[in-house]
């Protein structure tokens, strides 16, 4: 026997939330130990000098000092922390 569904909500209306990946720290801007530079999926970035790479692809800083992006080989774009010395800072 034939049923015609009721007249209910439908079964679509569903949206998930963003993940707010993307560039958090830019280059030239300061971080410090265990600030979030990149949130990404898969290696867009890959972590260079003072910064390590988390198991979700996130890219942190270890040590303080200012942001570089830098391409290396096989086209890949490093992202480094280069030390701010104390001379710099007194001037």
């Amino acid at each position: 026997m034939a049923h015609k569904k009721g007249e209910g909500s439908t079964q679509n209306g569903r949206d998930s939330h963003g993940q707010r990946r993307g560039v958090k720290i830019y280059g030239g801007q300061t971080a410090e130990p265990g600030n979030i530079i990149v949130r990404q999926r898969g290696t867009q970035f890959w972590p260079g000098k003072g910064t390590m790479m988390g198991k979700d692809y996130t890219i942190f800083a270890v040590t303080s000092g200012k942001v570089e992006f830098k391409m290396r080989a096989k086209e890949r774009q490093f992202i480094n922390i280069i030390p701010v010395t104390a001379a710099s800072t007194e001037a």
